[in-house]
């Protein structure tokens, strides 16, 4: 299922393309806990469908464990 969400870091609509059932989304939107709804979606698909922000945004926010340590 194609999802789009608007980006809150950078105002973008993004596009991101996850598998899951409409029962799925119909369940989370109910009140399912979102990993129980889709237990197979990765820790980055969730946060996108929950709050619009993708892998880069995050990257963007707040840099990566390697910018830390190097």
């Amino acid at each position: 299922m194609k999802i789009t969400r608007r980006s809150p870091i950078t105002g973008e609509v993004n596009v991101m393309t996850l598998a899951i059932t409409a029962g799925q989304l119909a369940a989370w939107r109910g009140g399912e806990l979102i990993q129980d709804a889709m237990p197979t979606l990765s820790a980055e698909e969730r946060e996108f469908l929950v709050s619009g922000c993708t892998p880069e945004d995050w990257q963007q926010l707040w840099g990566s464990e390697d910018d830390e340590n190097g």
